[in-house]
């Protein structure tokens, strides 16, 4: 049994992102990873779908997706050269608590990531249904796509595939697309979506593959937490469909063992593991670090795109939140006529003004519309720093850009 300082269990976002930080902070690290480098974000998700966003089309989009992909795995394994690093390229499987596949270590780090969720409908094995991976494999533009689920996943590739010439129809079982995107926002989102030409079948239930009517049928119908029958042998708590249960410090029911990212259920984006593992590290460490998981942005690439931080209007109304809502447009905004792209709205959500007080605090932001990630982004850092309206009104944002679009919601 050889010894080290931290077994990592997966080479994904989180996975190689604690493995760094350890190793700069001295800590003698083994990495297993039994698939490519990088984990789901980088060789089937996040990457290569922002590849076919960025294309014009379908057979430039494939072409892209390889150099891309290929670019970025070998940056990550230059990262997991580093001489504090180890990577084990197998199957890890808990032995015991501190035992991993002949290796012991005080410290371990679960960040095995997640996987498609399957619906168990009647004909989901029919050859026409594939998940994200399998589409992003596809070597042939379908003619006609048929999507279940418009949830993040559902709503880029729709996007996609349509402006690529693909004949396509999404059918949610919920009442609004994008769940945790203000209803507003999304409802105008798909609209959009919809006089482009893309059909949406809202409140509706499929019962048969069958009876859908495609070349190919996508199941993005959202992604669960990847467990392994080994955890049992440590000891730890975990749920086969919420994931491993963790504390405010990612740390599980063992001391010592750690879960980030995906297979820890509670915010399911690339960079959120990154900071959950650097948080983790820091706890190992006995470090202090400030990271605001309560403040965690993100962002749907559609055309337009579309992101947010902090909770929905409607969030705010159930949990009888005081707040002010102030809007701002896209076709009011001169950087974004320049660029044609006047469709897109902001809400910026504030405590109300109280007496002899004017502007409230930040409490989130809802948008759509070019870069409205890059703007949400803006937002979501005055928030970690608890910045009020009035301290936002008097900051200057460059003329013609996009950013101004938040400056004019405050302005009113």
């Amino acid at each position: 049994m050889t010894t080290t300082d931290l077994i990592i269990i997966g080479a994904g976002p989180g996975g190689y992102r604690a493995a760094e930080y350890a190793a700069k902070q001295g800590l003698k690290v083994v990495i297993f990873e039994d698939a490519e480098v990088g984990g789901t974000c980088l060789n089937v998700g996040c990457i290569p779908t922002k590849t076919y966003v960025h294309s014009a089309t379908f057979a430039e989009a494939r072409e892209r997706m390889a150099t891309v992909v290929s670019q970025l795995r070998s940056g990550v394994e230059g990262i997991l050269s580093h001489p504090n690093i180890t990577l084990v390229r197998e199957k890890a499987s808990f032995v015991d608590a501190h035992s991993v596949n002949g290796y012991t270590a005080p410290y371990i780090l679960i960040a095995t990531g997640s996987e498609t969720k399957w619906l168990p409908i009647k004909g989901v094995d029919d050859p026409r249904v594939v998940d994200s991976t399998g589409l992003l494999n596809l070597d042939t533009l379908p003619k006609r796509l048929a999507i279940i689920g418009a949830g993040v996943i559902g709503m880029e590739f729709a996007s996609v595939f349509h402006r690529f010439g693909s004949e396509v129809t999404v059918t949610e079982y919920l009442k609004e697309c994008l769940p945790a995107l203000d209803s507003d926002i999304a409802k105008r989102l798909r609209k959009t979506l919809e006089k482009r030409g893309i059909t949406f079948k809202m409140k509706t239930a499929v019962e048969n593959i069958a009876d859908i009517d495609a070349d190919v049928i996508l199941m993005a119908t959202g992604r669960k937490p990847r467990i392994q029958p080994d955890f049992a042998n440590a000891g730890f708590e975990y749920d086969e469909r919420k994931g491993i249960v963790v504390n405010e410090h990612f740390e599980t029911s063992v001391k010592g063992i750690y879960a980030i990212g995906d297979v820890n259920g509670r915010q399911m984006l690339a960079h959120a593991a990154e900071m959950q593992a650097v948080h983790a590290v820091n706890h190992i460490l006995g470090k202090q670090d400030a990271i605001r998981f309560d403040i965690m942005p993100a962002a749907i690439f559609t055309d337009p795109e579309a992101a947010c931080v902090g909770p929905t209007e409607d969030q705010l109304k159930e949990q009888s939140i005081a707040y002010e809502c102030k809007k701002a447009f896209w076709r009011a905004n001169g950087k974004a006529l320049a660029m044609s792209e006047g469709e897109g709205m902001l809400k910026l959500f504030v405590t109300p003004s109280s007496e002899g007080q004017e502007g409230g605090l930040i409490l989130g932001c809802h948008a759509y519309g070019a870069h409205a990630a890059d703007i949400v982004q803006e937002v979501s850092v005055l928030m970690c720093r608890d910045t009020t309206v009035a301290q936002l009104r008097d900051m200057v944002h460059i003329h013609p850009t996009l950013g101004e679009i938040l400056h004019t919601a405050v302005e009113q």
